[in-house]
């Protein structure tokens, strides 16, 4: 029998669970819970390690958890802190707008044996800027950032939640780094850095940080892959967008579960920009769908 206490999951995500509070309700989310809950759909084992509050909205999280399969061998209660909770609203662009409530459980969240443990024998530790916005949940990522065998930021800027030196070293540890254009101008902002070509831009960031592999997410223009190896392009779906919230978390996740199976890079890029467009027009980061519609969305494609 499996010890209950070591899991060994290909995919762990640190950080964030939250209720994003919409104009016409209340939706589960977070990036990494996200991320965690469309993997876990992909069939990949995903262990979300996070932190909720001793509340009616974490147990109400919890539950949806064992609902949706991801393991909570490494969710934690804290005893002090409400669960989180997001403002979000439409903006300009089919975007959405945020308030994050500070503080909350998930800017506390340890770092046990255990984790430890867990994270040294997965293929990929998921980790963003947000989650680490305050020094105790900070200091475990980066702990946790030491163990992992690939680690993967998917940057997630929220203002005022970052800084130049954090950037820096979460940059630093990262093998594949996800981000969107108008992340990719803060950050070189940030590192007085001009250059305004697209692939200029990506390789000063793979050099200054040793970074592998770069995603730039492009919204309806699809996305790029930058690999050690070529560039790949896959242009965006036309979608009736319902909204934008989580579509960049269904994208990582189906990236992740097609480069775990090891598939070429234009195939990866493909069902990943697939599956954010297939978010696109569903409600919220976690919507109900089956394995098969993702897979028939993908063949549809495939003959347009």
């Amino acid at each position: 029998m499996m010890d209950t206490n070591f899991y060994a999951a290909p995919v762990f995500c640190f950080g964030e669970i939250l209720w994003d509070i919409l104009p016409d309700g209340p939706q589960p989310g977070g990036a990494p819970l996200n991320v965690a809950y469309h993997l876990t759909k992909l069939n990949v084992p995903t262990v979300l390690i996070s932190r909720i509050g001793k509340d009616q909205e974490g147990k109400q999280l919890e539950d949806l958890m064992d609902n949706w399969g991801i393991d909570k061998l490494l969710l934690q209660s804290d005893p002090v802190h409400a669960t989180g909770r997001v403002l979000a609203k439409k903006a300009a662009g089919n975007e959405m707008a945020y308030e994050i409530m500070f503080p909350v459980a998930w800017d506390f969240i340890e770092v046990n044996s255990n984790a430890v443990a867990n994270v040294k024998e997965s293929e990929y530790f998921i980790y963003g800027s947000l989650a680490a916005r305050n020094v105790i949940s900070r200091n475990s990522l980066l702990e946790l950032l030491d163990y992992g065998k690939f680690n993967v930021c998917d940057i997630n800027l929220r203002p005022p939640f970052f800084e130049k030196e954090l950037l820096e070293i979460l940059l630093g540890k990262a093998d594949l780094l996800k981000v969107n254009e108008s992340e990719i101008e803060i950050v070189l902002e940030m590192l007085e850095c001009d250059l305004k070509n697209e692939k200029e831009q990506i390789d000063f960031i793979k050099e200054k940080f040793n970074i592998h592999e770069v995603i730039v997410t492009k919204g309806e223009h699809g996305a790029t892959y930058y690999t050690q190896n070529g560039i790949y392009h896959v242009a965006g779906i036309a979608t009736k967008v319902c909204d934008t919230v989580g579509c960049g978390d269904s994208f990582l996740a189906a990236f992740i579960a097609y480069h775990f199976l090891k598939e070429q890079p234009e195939s990866i890029l493909k069902k990943a920009v697939a599956m954010g467009s297939l978010i696109a027009g569903k409600k919220g980061g976690c919507p109900q769908y089956e394995l098969s519609e993702y897979k028939n969305f993908i063949k549809k494609q495939a003959t347009i």
